[in-house]
């Protein structure tokens, strides 16, 4: 009886001891993917049956929203918990500001604000506060944070391992399938026609198969789907298959401001593109699976900004909501967003509530039993996983640029289902209910003045309170030579998508003799 006893004893003493140990997380970034552009939050084209998995297996925040609607501030805010206000990174790293934007060649009336080229140092980020508390850490993937001449790479700010993350924004010098000629990820023979979205999965599964046994902090951030958009020719196929059966439109696009501006999703390759970046985050969490840490590992899993349906590749189509990547409206910001926290029982399924990636930052400090004593801007969401009250607070968004896409230089505030939009160029203001109007079709300002100028003074003071740069007229500007141009640019453009857009559908298409690389001798 005695020995019964012992054993049940140490038995506890084990059991206390594994629930008490460390949790482990998987950060998850896709670059560029829109709100819609997963089966689980209501594509019928894409196909991402493992990524939906994270999805059904924790929380849902169907108002999930990025810092910025570019790529290099969203990230920054990811990492810091900060506005881009705070951290200084506007723009995406590389753009052009100043005078220099005259060389775009864009005729616009305002010169773009400058912004901070790297991830400022005195910025403490995510990984820098894991790896004080002894976590492994780990980056592999798109980083545009800074470069190596910067000393601003990922090992830079406190992640111990990178696998290919440096100043590019994009699979620029190799593409998306093997060789992939990134300086920080090794090109394998054997790994020839592989998916670069596979390979940086690889590199995790060996990171964590490698630190199974102690507490790790992975952040894997896709290049994936970011332009240039290429896929396999069985994937292309499938898609080109699908794209017919649904019906083909025969415009696929309406115009913006500026641009045209993709209305349905039909494109297989940027498709067949997703389905291999779903492929690799299988992998991932297949890993954490077979080696039993699914139990106590948290899933985190964003996007760094809306989908791209105008500008870069017109690769996706974000409707019902307006605009996409580099654009004011929801679209513009409105992502993915998933938390999958496995030591919370019972978390909520889904959760209404507007939220922003500088929210991640508290919240994985929480959830990781971390004091946290940085100031950051996000608020940690543990409340909402579980349904416990959420205190009510304004959002804000600051892009004094002109978005690639076509979208305009403007400040942003969210309070509730209201959203105010103010422009730099002539100091118009947008007002939305979005309860009402989540498509922002009816600009109620005038109907609602008292509303609409409260948050515009809202908006005004925390612009003033941090600092945010505001872009000035450039005195070179010619309204009649911008309109002139801006006539040919939208018929140019909208005849070129759409004649891309049938090419991309032709069943005859072959948009190079491999593939990309992807066909395999």
């Amino acid at each position: 009886m005695k020995l019964i006893t012992i054993v049940l004893f140490l038995f506890t003493v084990w059991s206390c001891e594994k629930a008490a140990s460390p949790p482990n997380f998987l950060f998850i970034v896709v670059d560029d993917l829109g709100h819609k552009d997963l089966s689980i939050t209501g594509s019928d084209f894409y196909e991402t049956p493992n990524i939906d998995r994270i999805a059904k297996e924790g929380t849902i925040f169907t108002q999930g929203h990025a810092n910025a609607s570019v790529c290099s501030p969203s990230r920054a805010s990811l990492l810091t918990g900060v506005y881009p206000t705070v951290h200084g990174i506007t723009d995406w790293i590389g753009a052009k500001y100043g005078t220099d934007w005259r060389t775009v060649g864009r005729k616009t009336k305002l010169l773009p604000s400058d912004y901070v080229k790297h991830l400022p140092f005195e910025m403490t980020t995510l990984a820098e506060v894991f790896k004080s508390e002894q976590y492994k850490t780990f980056f592999a993937g798109k980083w545009h944070l800074g470069s190596e001449e910067q000393k601003s790479l990922p090992t830079d700010h406190g992640f111990e391992i990178n696998k290919g993350g440096y100043h590019r924004g994009g699979p620029y010098s190799g593409g998306y399938f093997s060789p992939f000629n990134n300086p920080f990820l090794e090109d394998k023979i054997e790994e020839k026609g592989m998916t670069l979205s596979l390979k940086l999965a690889h590199e995790t599964a060996a990171f964590i198969t490698a630190n199974n046994d102690k507490p790790f902090f992975a952040y894997l951030c896709f290049y994936a789907v970011h332009a240039p958009i290429q896929t396999s020719q069985e994937k292309w196929l499938k898609y080109q298959k699908k794209a017919v059966d649904q019906g083909i439109l025969e415009e696929g696009f309406k115009m913006e401001k500026r641009l045209p501006i993709r209305i349905k999703q039909d494109n297989p390759v940027y498709a067949g593109l997703v389905e291999q970046t779903d492929e690799a985050v299988g992998h991932v969490l297949n890993t954490l699976e077979a080696l039993n840490l699914d139990k106590n590992t948290v899933v985190v899993f964003v996007s760094d900004n809306g989908g791209v349906s105008a500008g870069d590749d017109f690769a996706t189509s974000n409707l019902p909501l307006r605009g996409g990547k580099g654009y004011q409206w929801e679209a513009g910001t409105r992502i993915p967003f998933f938390i999958k926290a496995p030591q919370i029982q019972n978390a909520v399924k889904k959760v209404d509530t507007p939220v922003t990636g500088a929210d991640l930052f508290p919240t994985l400090l929480e959830l990781a039993g971390i004091e946290n004593s940085i100031r950051v801007d996000g608020k940690s969401l543990v409340p909402l996983l579980e349904n416990k009250d959420f205190e009510a607070r304004s959002l804000y968004w600051h892009y004094p640029h002109y978005g690639n896409q076509g979208g305009d230089p403007s400040a942003i505030i969210r309070k509730g289902d209201w959203k105010l939009i103010h422009y730099f160029e002539d100091g118009k203001n947008e007002l939305y209910h979005l309860g009402k109007d989540m498509g922002e079709t009816n600009n109620v300002f005038d109907q609602y003045p008292k509303k609409g100028m409260a948050l515009k003074n809202e908006l005004e003071n925390w612009l003033n309170a941090t600092g945010a740069k505001i872009p000035e007229i450039d005195p070179l500007h010619n309204e009649e030579q911008e309109k002139e141009w801006l006539a040919q640019h939208k018929k140019n453009m909208k005849e070129r998508v759409e004649k891309r857009r049938a090419f991309q559908l032709n069943p005859d298409y072959l948009p190079n003799k491999d593939w990309w690389g992807s066909t395999v001798d």
